[in-house]
């Protein structure tokens, strides 16, 4: 039965009406909220606003390094010091390291370009931040539910964003409703705000039907990977920001990574993988495991004591496209009846490696514009207000001095690092010319025999680990007998031309486990996806070369639950 068979059946759906209604209750999402209430209650009156959140509680889907920059959570909440915002770790120490197989060396921290200076800055957990933004929303009376995703972007007759409608609850996964089924809701709005993070499929949507790429470069993405490690005092620095490029990327992959020292001899660690990377053998997670291999990096996980060698535990794992496409891939944000806003448009900054001030700045800029128009007696229309406000501000000044950052890296490692420098530190990002993309990401991969695979070790449990116990420690979950959210456009295709031509790329850029190609007795491979383990990193809808992959949402409230991360 499908979703237009069940709503004649079942419905009509029932509905609730709020005056802005915000899909997805991360930074961006949250600070828009936030902001509606501070602006209404300034002026003595009363702006009905909702959040829509996926995940089973505010933060459970969100996962970041994360370096902060507090400049825009200033903005939002000058106080939020006394408000107790979970900023407790300031950045004490930058480093900066190019890394051989078996050694590397520092770039002199009066040599770093400002984008990659943390002075002021303060390391954290962003899933905390959002914790505690939410709760901040939710004392100004902003109305958040949990465990409900939303489903389908509703229009009006003239085509307008009128709102959404959450998915229906206990389809079984023939597409039946089962015996605990419960039929969405609709959630109606002036004004509705997309803030669904990186690759949002509702954003997706909106996109194509508004065309609001056009002429806008290819989106660019990258894969982010991250565990929390807590490691032995004697090697934990408070405060230290350390990144490196090189090894074990090859040249031409655009990546690196990062190691941040939290309080508490907590360490999070991750790796960052350039989604157009074109080597079909190449796995973003095994990347990752054995760059914690290198000299240098383990250090800080190994300790010596009279029993030789300790390795600290590793707490929490996760993985999340990242948007890094900067101000060229951009996308129209505003549309009849909603806004794009934080990482659902592209905000990132990628050169700082840095998005949520971003996130939080255009939360508050569309939420100036909505209220604006709620005054005005306005709704549904396009809140055009909120993309002039963005160009007139320091966000949009930042990333214009950051927009060739990616395009220098599609050159190679030893290019990219010498006009970043350049064009960072001689020039502070004002280049004469812009540099611009052509091809989306997965138009990047070659054909697996024109390439050379690549012999990952096995994993040692200790240090490097495989992907299933590395998903079992993000807390996913998915009911058994829901349909499977991860769609085929074509059942074909995996058979047909991503295991011949590409060796079946999807067992590799996955960092959860969700593809495999399993061998059937008449030694053809057919593709397998278990699609509990998915963590909704989204980099199967962005990187597979066919954009035959298409993430829809599951049942709310499945998926990870990142603790501290």
């Amino acid at each position: 039965m499908n979703a237009t068979d069940i709503l004649s059946q079942f419905g009509p759906r029932e509905s609730m009406a709020y005056d802005v209604l915000i899909v997805g209750a991360g930074p961006a999402g949250l600070a828009s909220a936030i902001h509606l209430k501070q602006l209404a209650l300034a002026k003595g009156q009363e702006v009905s606003v909702a959040v829509l959140e996926k995940g089973a509680e505010a933060g459970a889907h969100t996962l970041s390094g994360a370096i902060m920059d507090p400049k825009a959570l200033n903005e939002l909440f000058p106080d939020w010091r006394e408000r107790g915002a979970p900023l407790h770790q300031a950045v004490t120490e930058d480093a900066f390291m190019f890394l051989s197989q078996k050694g590397g060396w520092r770039t002199p921290n009066w040599l770093l370009p400002a984008c990659f200076q943390n002075h002021g800055n303060y390391i954290i957990s962003l899933g905390e931040l959002t914790q505690w933004l939410a709760q901040q929303a939710e004392s100004l009376g902003v109305e958040i539910f949990p465990g409900f995703a939303a489903a389908e972007i509703l229009y009006n007759d003239d085509e307008s964003v009128k709102g959404v409608a959450t998915g229906n609850m206990g389809v079984d996964k023939d597409g039946n409703p089962g015996s605990q089924f419960q039929l969405g809701m609709e959630i109606h709005a002036k004004y509705t705000f997309f803030a669904e993070g990186s690759r949002g499929h509702l954003g997706r949507e909106l996109m194509a039907k508004f065309k609001l790429n056009e002429g806008k470069d290819p989106q660019s993405y990258a894969l982010g990977i991250k565990e929390l490690w807590e490691i032995d005092p004697a090697r934990h620095q408070p405060g230290l920001a350390l990144h490196s490029a090189g090894w074990p990327l090859d040249s031409k992959t655009y990546g690196g990574s990062f190691l941040y020292h939290l309080p508490d001899n907590k360490v999070a660690v991750g790796f960052v993988v350039g989604l157009d990377y074109q080597n079909p053998w190449l796995s973003p997670f095994e990347e990752f495991q054995r760059f914690k291999t290198h000299p240098n990096i383990r250090w800080y996980f190994e300790a010596q004591d009279s029993h030789g060698i300790k390795v600290g535990k590793r707490l929490a794992y996760g993985a999340r496209a990242i948007t890094a496409g900067g101000l060229l891939s951009l996308p129209q944000t505003a549309f009849p009846g909603g806004v794009l806003v934080g990482c659902e448009a592209g905000y990132l900054n990628a050169s700082r490696i840095k998005g949520s001030h971003a996130a939080i700045k255009t939360g508050m800029l569309a939420a100036q514009a909505a209220f604006d128009a709620l005054q005005a007696g306005r709704s549904h229309d396009t809140l055009s207000q909120y993309p002039a406000d963005f160009k007139a501000s320091w966000l949009y000044q930042e990333l214009y001095k950051a927009r060739n950052f990616k395009q220098w890296f599609k050159k190679g490692q030893f290019i990219g690092t010498l006009m970043t420098g350049i064009e960072q530190f001689l020039l502070g990002g004002h280049f004469p010319w812009t540099l611009r993309r052509k091809s989306a990401d997965h138009e990047s991969l070659k054909a697996a025999q024109d390439c050379t695979p690549i012999a990952y070790p096995k994993p040692d449990g200790v240090l490097s680990f495989d992907r299933l116990s590395s998903v079992f420690i993000s807390n996913t979950n998915h009911a058994d007998n829901q349909p499977i959210h991860l769609t085929l456009k074509d059942a074909k295709v995996p058979d047909q031309l991503n295991w011949p031509k590409y060796a079946g790329p999807e067992s590799r850029y996955c960092p959860a486990g969700v593809y495999e190609y399993i061998e059937d007795e008449h030694h053809q491979h057919k593709l397998h996806i278990n699609a509990q383990n998915c963590v909704h990193c989204k980099t199967c809808d962005i990187k597979d070369p066919s954009q035959n992959i298409v993430w829809v949402t599951p049942e709310g409230g499945g998926g990870p639950v990142y603790s501290g991360m």
